[in-house]
């Protein structure tokens, strides 16, 4: 049997309620499948830590982590805790320390209805965004001089170092290359004559080695209009920190909102364990009612069993979302039903329980 270490961030506002679910889903797998157990350790991290505490997270907190396979992550962020403390200290210092430099990001259509995009089907909306998830933008590199002076200046910036761009823009060729699909480059040289002439020099040179991977290049303008207008270029995009994470957000606008997204933090090499994620944040005003929208949660369990080399497990949990996703009456409000957080999960194990009987999936 093999047995996968859990370590459950559940965070503030809507966190814990939709991890809840994700945790469900986990459960049943186990009971579904002989060959897999998981054990899971909650650690109280998070912003009514740090009001207690002083800090996001335990001072030894990374080393606790080192001894996990995953970390489950439900939100960050509460009013009262300024939001450059909450996300520097826990969700980025957890990407740093552990060297998640990869960040994905499907943009997936899971229902024709969800689109606000007229006309637009699931074939195409369906591509996947691999952003740079630790430098850029968000090196946290800068400078604050003078301040409250007439003088005052501020500086932030980007830092593309040699290593962090050509390691995401190969991991993207070669996830590209595995799956037989075209790969955009996403910068804006035009502009940036520094980081971004480099981003697409790299982008170049990398490809020489991957003859056979088609490529595009966009500046991140034009990007944004083809999101919205023409979803079907892209197939695997690659981007940087910061265009990441203003481009995934689009993509969830045009998949049915931020309840329906999910997002990965991986260390290729394994060195460290994944974080996984619904990205919609902490909703603190719909926080303790019951209405959050699980569905991000279970879709980032979806990841973790991809991650985890169970495809088979992955795919059949992305393929229950899309069926209940058909079930109005199983959906929370902000997909047009009157469910609960726990009722939409309740019913969705059991969909996934049925499948798995009646599709006889192998779990060899």
């Amino acid at each position: 049997m093999k047995t996968l270490k859990i370590a459950l961030i559940p965070g503030d506002g809507i966190g814990p309620e939709v991890v809840s679910e994700g945790v469900k889903v986990l459960k049943t797998i186990e009971k579904l499948d002989p060959s897999i157990s998981f054990s899971f350790t909650e650690f109280p991290w998070g912003c009514e830590y740090y009001l207690e505490h002083g800090k996001m997270m335990a001072d030894d907190g990374i080393e606790q982590l080192k001894e996990f396979d995953a970390i489950y992550l439900g939100a960050v962020g509460y009013p009262g805790v300024p939001d450059h403390i909450s996300l520097w200290d826990l969700l980025l210092r957890i990407r740093k320390e552990f060297d998640q430099y990869v960040n994905l990001r499907p943009i997936t259509l899971l229902n024709p209805t969800l689109t606000p995009l007229k006309g637009k089907t699931a074939k195409e909306i369906d591509f996947l965004v691999i952003r740079e998830n630790s430098e850029g933008e968000y090196a946290g590199v800068g400078d604050w001089l003078f301040k409250g002076k007439t003088e005052e200046v501020v500086l932030q910036t980007g830092v593309f170092s040699r290593k962090g761009t050509e390691r995401i823009i190969r991991y993207a060729y070669e996830e590209a290359r595995r799956a037989n699909l075209t790969l955009t480059s996403i910068s804006k040289a035009n502009a940036l004559n520094y980081s971004m002439v480099f981003w697409d020099q790299v982008f170049d040179e990398v490809g020489k080695e991957y003859p056979d991977v088609q490529t595009y290049s966009y500046l991140v303008d034009a990007a944004s209009l083809y999101f919205v207008t023409e979803p079907e270029r892209f197939e695997v995009v690659v981007t940087s920190n910061l265009f990441g994470d203003i481009l995934t957000d689009i993509g969830a606008a045009i998949t049915g909102g931020m309840g329906l997204a999910t997002g990965a933090n991986i260390n290729p090499e394994r060195t460290y364990p994944a974080m996984f994620e619904p990205v919609h944040g902490s909703a603190p005003d719909i926080s303790g009612k019951g209405i959050a929208n699980p569905i991000a949660a279970i879709w980032s369990v979806s990841q973790m069993m991809d991650y985890f080399g169970e495809e088979k497990w992955g795919e059949v949990i992305l393929s229950t979302i899309k069926e209940i996703l058909n079930e109005k009456e199983a959906l929370t409000s902000d997909l047009g039903g009157q469910a609960s957080t726990s009722q939409l999960g309740n019913r969705f194990v059991e969909l996934l329980s049925a499948k798995v009987s009646e599709v006889g999936v192998s779990l060899e």
